[in-house]
This record gives C-alpha cells, structure tokens and sequence, in this order.
C-alpha cells in the first residue's frame, strides 16, 4: 500500500508538472504568433489635440513594423480617467496600449479617490516625449515679462484661466505662484478653447495654454505671451524665454507624453511593441510632424520611464497637497 500511495503522489505531481509545460507552452505560442489582430492605443483626450496628432504618425510606424491594423482610439473623459480605467480593465495581451499626458498617472492619483480603477494595473513604459505651456495675458493689462504679473499680484487681485482642474496649465501656474509668493484665482474652464476665449475676451487675465492653442492669437496681437513653462525654449515660439530664464532658473514646469500599458504584459511581447515604438519615435520625420504641436520626440527605457513617473508624481503631488487641490 505504501509504494501504491507513493506512485500515485507521484503520477500527481508529474501530471501538474506536465500541466505547468503545456501551459508555457501555449503562453511561448502565443507570444511568438502575437500579433495576430489589431492593436489599440486608448488616448484620453478628444480627437485633434496635441497629444493625438503626436501618436497617429507612431501608431502608422508601428504598424508597418508589427503588420498589423494599429488604432488610436480616443476615449476623453474625467480628466482621463475613463480612458485609463479602459486599459486597467483590458487583458494584459499587448493588444491594448496607452497614451496619455503624464498628469492622468502621475497626479489624478492625488486628486480623486477614486479613480475608477487600481493604481497599480497600469504600467509606465515610456517617457515618450516632452511639451511645455506658455505663458500669455491680454494685452490690455500691460505686461511684457513675468516680472510685470508677479508685481502685479501684489497689489490688485489676477484671474487665470486653464482648461480645467489638475490640468498642466493650473498646475503649472500655482507651481509658479508658489514660487514666487503670491496669489491669482483660479477660473477653470471645460478645455483650452473656452479658456483661450475668455481671455482674450476680458473675462479672464492670464493663463497658461499650449503653444498651439495660443500662437495665431499670439501673432495677431490678441494675447501677449511672456514665457514659457519648459526648461528648454519652445520651437514654436524661439524668441519667448522661459519662465527659469525669467528670474527663476529652478523653474521647470516641463510635462510629458507617457506610453503605458496594463500591468502583466508577456515580456517577449512587451520587447516587440516598444522597440517598433522606440524606432518610430526616433525617427526625424517624427520629429518634424510633432513641431507643429510644440512636442519634443525624446523616448526611453521602462526603467527610465517608470523613475520619471516616480519624479513626476512626487512633484506634483507635493503642490496638490499644498494648494488642497481635490476633484470630488
């Protein structure tokens, strides 16, 4: 009886070890077959904003790469957590991917409690690009530096618009505001055109946009911009200087463009997307199609990406904190 238990315990455990080589087996196939159908990349933004324009000529190189349909789907919403809680739900296969502006991974998390989604089912693996704000008020208030709105909040009370709370404009300007001392009240819009519209309209002082947003009224005379955000001049507007060239040199109010994807992805499969991904971004004819939006093509490793995000978050959360930033 003993030596049938014993043959019996071992059939068992030679039954499971067969189970765990079938099962790796078929995981092995399926990351040397993939892909095998489209490919998503979920935005959180709507349809024709910067971050969109920069990824649909990435997911066409990849395409190419991979030979497989690659699709930018735009899912906008609660300041991107729609989107996001989108690709935490989604397998992690590598067939859904994530594109989104750093503050829906790296400062949402501060401001909601809840964001519809696990914090930890979405992975960093990209610090794809870089893009700042620029800096611009109505021209009926005077201002030709930095320096002019600083003093000036110090003795009337400003406005500044933004395209919303928690968006790299309100961000930025009360990183700014906190630097320097000082206060404005805040006056949040639903996106940057509404925003840019008030502005130039009266209603509102100042602001900080995106470059594309305000250059035709910036070259029509109908917002003056006194610096941008960056630590680096933006290639859409060389002459304007930055905010740390502006009496400020530890300013750096740089934002980035992240890849990420849910958390678990096989790493053959993860290899093979990000380097198609890592070719295409660089690539020069990237880099010039991003100009127009004010987008700097830059890229790294997960590692490198997943220590930007850590950075990132740390940063902001510290001034959410701060200035009581809450959304719910």
């Amino acid at each position: 009886m003993p030596c049938f238990r014993m043959t019996r315990r071992t059939l068992g455990m030679l039954g499971a070890a067969t189970l765990l080589v079938a099962q790796w087996g078929v995981g092995a196939q399926a990351s040397d077959a993939w892909p095998t159908k489209p490919i998503r990349i979920i935005v959180p933004n709507p349809p024709a904003g910067p971050s969109d324009i920069a990824i649909r000529p990435l997911a066409a190189a990849v395409q190419k790469v991979l030979g497989q349909p690659v699709i930018v789907e735009n899912k906008p919403g609660a300041n991107g957590n729609i989107g996001a809680a989108e690709v935490a739900r989604a397998p992690a296969d590598g067939y859904t991917w994530f594109w989104a502006m750093d503050p829906v991974l790296t400062v949402n998390k501060h401001i909601y409690k809840n964001q519809g989604y696990a914090g930890d089912a979405i992975v960093v693996l990209n610090a794809a690009a870089r893009f700042s704000q620029t800096l611009i008020c109505n021209p009926a208030l005077g201002f030709k530096s930095v320096k002019d709105m600083v003093d000036a909040t110090r003795t009337r009370e400003l406005t500044y618009a933004t395209g919303g709370a928690g968006s790299p404009g309100h961000l930025v300007m009360e990183s700014l505001l906190s630097a320097t001392g000082t206060k404005m009240v805040h006056v949040p819009y639903k996106g940057p055109a509404p925003a840019m519209q008030d502005l130039m309209g009266g209603q509102v002082d100042c602001g900080f946009l995106a470059a594309p947003t305000v250059l035709p009224q910036i070259q029509s005379g109908r917002v003056t911009a006194l610096a941008t955000s960056g630590k680096t001049r933006s290639a859409l507007l060389p002459q304007l200087p930055t905010i740390a060239e502006s009496g400020y040199p530890e300013f750096d109010g740089t934002f980035w463009l992240l890849l990420a994807a849910p958390k678990g992805i096989p790493p053959e499969i993860q290899k093979r997307f990000l380097d198609a991904m890592a070719q295409a971004i660089r690539s020069p004819g990237q880099q010039e199609k991003v100009k127009s939006v004010d987008i700097e093509m830059v890229g790294s490793t997960p590692e490198q990406a997943q220590q930007k995000a850590r950075e990132l978050s740390d940063k902001w959360g510290a001034l959410v904190r701060k200035i009581k930033l809450t959304a719910e």
